[in-house]
């Protein structure tokens, strides 16, 4: 390709621009000698930043200048956050391409002495402009937030440029500038995060205004993200077929997928910026799709749960079904093999895994102080809180592989997972050992009474079982008929299940997906 140049039209806070270099970087490695030219251009949305959107007469807010341009020819295409887009676009525009999208969860940030206000009961106030969030937040951080049932949160509207919002963590107390809380795109972070390169400096700006700030990474299953989020659209003029083809390069149809059927929900259920609901279609490797919703329709409905989408169709279950729910089964007790301050000395890492609350033994919450925290799903995040642990992000319940992608993710500047300590239960171990986790110190809090099996007649009488732990299937596995269909969720337990040989086996993304089918 010789001495072609396209105009790309973006907005000019920081974010916008470095998301918009980062478009126009891989369209120049997509096609060798292409020039492309980023021109800036502030929209309505950037320039009212004293009101809500939901309170600004009109839409398009961030996107109706570029679309001028665009019409008149002064830009060649334009990039925008997908989730700023209205479901109703010029028909002289085409998406001419959807990238692979970045990760959809939100993401809070608290100042450095959050933790102590909690303590003391202080209660926080926090930033947002968005209904969603507003619908959304109060009820997960109440629990996920060490003492948050008894601390009094106070929402109030934020707008205004990533940087400028997280400078105001850093303002002193008391001043009318001043937050203990704000909610960002874990996404918009992330790519300022990425840019070494370009003027607006992004890792440099983000190491400077992350410093000693309480992070907690919000999970899909409480906080879906805002239809789209993530996501990045390009568009272009639908008669303009030589940069619709040019542009065609990075599409990835599997967001593509997705973020189509969270726009549909959106037309379905009202959207806009009144819109208090979120929606995000999560693509399982080997499962197929899981879209979580979570927040109340534009009529006032609570639209919250989910839907799988199945890669390939499991076929209904034949003849008569008798169920036996090990998720429901009473647990077995568990004795702890290591008390708070033997687990203290043994800790080696800055970095913890507690692959269940029952891991933590008895008053131990302090000696994780000063490290980071994970674990495997809300509800031990929740159940650690309440013992005043700050927890920063959970595995969502899919498992150890995807659990060591989440904390991947470079914006959370956490060390590698063979870095890491993970509590478990003894019979555990080996399975943590293997795959990502690797290389970790795997750490024997408790050991399982083997003394009983759960509901040994329902075992032997079903058809049709759900394990929720490879400590249980090892357990009750004897004892289930050989024509059994055995089941579990994604993770270590099914790859077991799987390493065991079963015939009949299928993992499901959850355990109510389970009880559906």
């Amino acid at each position: 390709m010789n001495n072609k140049k396209l105009r790309l039209g973006t907005r000019r806070s920081a974010l916008a621009w470095v998301q918009s270099s980062q478009v126009a970087a891989a369209l120049r490695a997509a096609h060798p000698g292409l020039e492309v030219e980023l021109v800036g251009i502030e929209t309505r949305g950037d320039r009212v930043l004293d009101k809500p959107l939901s309170q600004i007469e009109g839409k398009e807010f961030f996107t109706a200048e570029l679309d001028h341009a665009l019409v008149e020819g002064r830009v060649d295409f334009s990039v925008h956050s997908l989730k700023d887009l209205s479901l109703e676009r010029p028909r002289e525009f085409v998406l001419a391409a959807v990238p692979r999208r970045a990760n959809p969860r939100d993401i809070a940030l608290f100042a450095p002495d959050v933790p102590q206000r909690l303590a003391e009961g202080a209660g926080l106030t926090i930033g947002t402009s968005s209904p969603r969030r507003a619908e959304l937040l109060p009820p997960f951080l109440s629990k996920a937030l060490p003492h948050g049932e008894r601390n009094a949160l106070n929402l109030v509207n934020l707008r205004g440029n990533v940087d400028s919002r997280l400078r105001r963590l850093h303002e002193p107390r008391g001043s009318e500038r001043h937050l203990d809380g704000i909610v960002l795109a874990t996404a918009g972070l992330s790519r300022l995060y990425a840019d070494t390169s370009t003027e607006r400096e992004g890792r440099k700006l983000l190491d400077e205004l992350l410093a000693g700030l309480n992070i907690m990474v919000l999970p899909l299953t409480d906080s879906p993200g805002a239809p789209g989020q993530g996501a990045l659209a390009i568009e272009c003029r639908a008669d303009d077929h030589e940069t619709r083809a040019l542009l065609a390069v990075l599409e990835d149809p599997a967001t593509r997928g997705a973020i189509t059927l969270e726009r549909q929900l959106l037309a379905e259920h009202g959207g806009g910026c009144h819109q208090r609901f979120g929606a995000t279609l999560q693509w399982l490797p080997g499962l197929g799709g899981l879209l979580r919703t979570g927040g109340r329709s534009g009529s006032n409905v609570d639209i919250t749960g989910e839907r799988w989408l199945p890669e390939v169709l499991v076929a209904d279950p034949s003849g008569t079904v008798k169920a036996w729910d090990g998720s429901h089964a009473p647990k077995s007790d568990a004795r702890y093999v290591l008390d708070a301050a033997q687990l203290a000395a043994q800790l080696r890492g800055d970095a913890v895994f507690i692959a269940h609350s029952r891991a933590l033994p008895p008053d131990a919450a302090a000696a994780l102080r000063g490290k980071v925290v994970w674990t495997s799903g809300s509800t031990s995040w929740f159940k650690l809180a309440a013992q005043g642990v700050w927890v920063q992000g959970c595995g969502e319940a899919m498992g150890a592989e995807a659990a060591a992608q989440m904390v991947a993710e470079p914006l959370l500047r956490l060390p590698s997972p063979a870095r890491w300590s993970v509590l478990t239960h003894a019979t555990a171990v080996e399975p943590w050992a293997q795959g990502a986790w690797s290389g970790a110190q795997v750490i024997a809090t408790y050991e399982m009474d083997e003394s009983a099996l759960p509901d040994a007649a329902a075992l032997k009488a079903a058809t049709h079982v759900f394990w929720s732990s490879t400590a249980q299937f090892e357990r009750g596995r004897t004892l289930v008929a050989a024509t059994a269909h055995h089941a579990s969720g994604p993770g270590k337990t099914a790859d077991h299940i799987r390493g065991a040989g079963v015939r009949h086996f299928q993992a499901f993304p959850t355990v109510a997906e389970w009880r559906k089918w």
